[in-house]
């Protein structure tokens, strides 16, 4: 954030003092629409997958408090965009999906901010518009007329989404470089149906953002601001979202409750504190605290900042359900029925199905090949006893008193096997 600016707001107040901002085009314009009660601001979200992953969680929040400190939050479908494809910090193009399967993942999408933002026909309820509600409708001599004239190849080609992929002599479609024009224009349809004045995003979003915001200046509208958010990784590097099983999904039909709870439970000891501030709205006395915490008591604050995030998502009921879950599994050693569970037939366990198969089918592992190194490297168990044999079968003597059988990828993953 500029160092010499205060704001005032408490939109930006909060977004500043729990680390969400990485750049403004206007601090101060910015500032003032908000201790207004005028600030519409939208973020879009292209419908690439039937659900999003725990890497949106920080545009979301943002929303969230916007709705929270009297703005108006504006989640826009990307139901035209997705058409296209953003080449935004992506080495390939993107795999063209149908329009039965946009509209799908689009379906999927909505359910997640249900739980974030409060939907209605009020001056700061949030509204979800879909960009192919405009883009699909465009005649393309006249968009180039009327849109097209005021973009320059020469800024385009500079655009690091564009360069990135030239440099390394990837190829970049005219689908994909049409992108940006298609995300800007967004923004002056949104600016023009819904009073929309601030666009927010990743960093990685800042040049197709000032680009509408510029867009915006050229075709007539009110002053328009850009807000991103700083590129979000781990303590150690790595991305936020991303685990060596895959994407933290924010859907429950894709990642249980419980494997969510786990995930923020697992956070690194560096980044407990940075992420009680993004993902949960513990006030910040009380983040400090926990913060300071030191050795095995900064455990306790995982769990605060794993169940925090989990009742933002998945309601508290569940969430501390999770919790209670975890704490009979891990400090009692006990089986949990609230553990992840799946159910295969009875005639696959009578006749005995390979332990390298269930692993898989438990999706605690991607492959036979992945359980056969983790088992040479003691990482599963079979009911708490280490796998050593890759050629062990599963029968019905491995089943406790409730006919459940409990396999574990390490000390922290566990799914129950159950047959029917």
């Amino acid at each position: 954030m500029a160092e010499t600016f205060i704001p005032r707001s408490d939109f930006l107040k909060v977004l500043s003092e729990r680390g969400f901002i990485h750049q403004c085009s206007d601090y101060q314009g910015l500032d003032d629409k908000a201790r207004k009660g005028e600030l519409i601001a939208y973020i879009g979200f292209d419908c690439t997958a039937s659900s999003l992953h725990v890497g949106s969680l920080l545009p979301i929040m943002m929303l969230r408090w916007l709705q929270k400190t009297g703005g108006k939050p504006v989640p826009l479908m990307g139901g035209g965009t997705t058409r296209v494809g953003d080449p935004s910090g992506k080495d390939e193009s993107r795999k063209i999906l149908t329009l039965d399967d946009i509209e799908n993942n689009k379906n999927g999408i909505k359910q997640v901010f249900s739980h974030f933002l409060t939907f209605g026909d009020g001056k700061h309820d949030a509204i979800m518009p879909d960009n192919a509600e405009w883009l699909t409708k465009l005649n393309y001599i006249d968009f180039l007329r009327d849109v097209g004239r005021h973009f320059s190849v020469n800024r385009m080609l500079a655009m690091d989404s564009v360069k990135m992929r030239i440099d390394r002599d990837q190829e970049l479609s005219f689908l994909e470089f049409n992108y940006m024009c298609l995300q800007s224009y967004d923004f002056v349809e949104l600016n023009r149906r819904y009073g929309c004045i601030l666009q927010m995003g990743g960093s990685d979003q800042w040049g197709n953002i000032v680009t509408g915001v510029d867009l915006g200046r050229r075709m007539g509208t009110e002053q328009l601001y850009a807000l991103t958010t700083p590129l979000l990784t781990t303590a150690s590097g790595a991305k936020m979202g991303k685990t060596a099983a895959g994407a933290v999904w924010l859907n429950a039909d894709m990642l249980s409750v419980y494997d969510y709870w786990q995930f923020w439970r697992n956070t690194e000891d560096r980044d407990v504190g940075r992420f009680l501030k993004l993902f949960t709205e513990l006030p910040m006395d009380e983040i400090a605290k926990l913060e300071s915490l030191g050795g095995s008591e900064i455990n306790e604050a995982k769990k605060i900042l794993a169940t925090e995030a989990t009742a933002m998502l998945h309601g508290r009921e569940k969430a501390e359900k999770a919790a209670e879950t975890a704490r009979v599994t891990f400090e009692q050693g006990q089986t949990s029925t609230d553990l992840p569970t799946i159910t295969l037939t009875q005639a696959q366990l009578s006749q005995r199905i390979g332990v390298l198969t269930a692993f898989v089918e438990a999706g605690l592992v991607a492959s036979t090949g992945e359980a056969r190194r983790q088992i040479k490297g003691g990482g599963l168990r079979l009911n708490d006893e280490v796998v050593q044999d890759d050629k062990l079968l599963i029968e019905a003597s491995h089943q406790d008193q409730n006919g459940v059988i409990k396999l574990s990828l390490g000390k922290k993953k566990h799914v129950l096997l159950t047959f029917a």
